[in-house]
């Protein structure tokens, strides 16, 4: 775990948690609505991502990804900011977040 106790850090990222967060369709496109946009603050990445379900529902979605080591959360005032973890990924699974993101919706 990083000193925030959070995000896992990037070597114990495990290849079967990151295929497991990322098979769920509405994380999926949380993923690639967050690669397009760079960054974003929930509310926003939600209507960005097309996801019509409940916020709490959305949340347990992002708490997935964060601890399956695919984002990383900051707050910033009152918002909660998401970013990939691109370059983490990158190293430690070289391709993958590449290969998801690339294939046919």
């Amino acid at each position: 775990m990083t000193t925030d106790g959070l995000h896992p850090d990037a070597s114990e990222l495990r290849l079967a948690r990151v295929l497991a967060a990322l098979g769920d369709e509405g994380r999926l496109a949380t993923v690639r609505a967050l690669a397009r946009l760079g960054e974003s603050d929930c509310t926003r990445l939600q209507a960005d991502a097309g996801l019509e379900m409940s916020r709490s529902t959305f949340s347990h979605h992002q708490k997935v990804l964060r601890e399956a080591g695919i984002l990383h959360a900051r707050v910033q005032g009152s918002q909660r900011i998401l970013t990939l973890r691109k370059a983490e990924l990158q190293a430690r699974f070289p391709g993958l977040l590449d290969a998801v993101l690339g294939a046919p919706a």
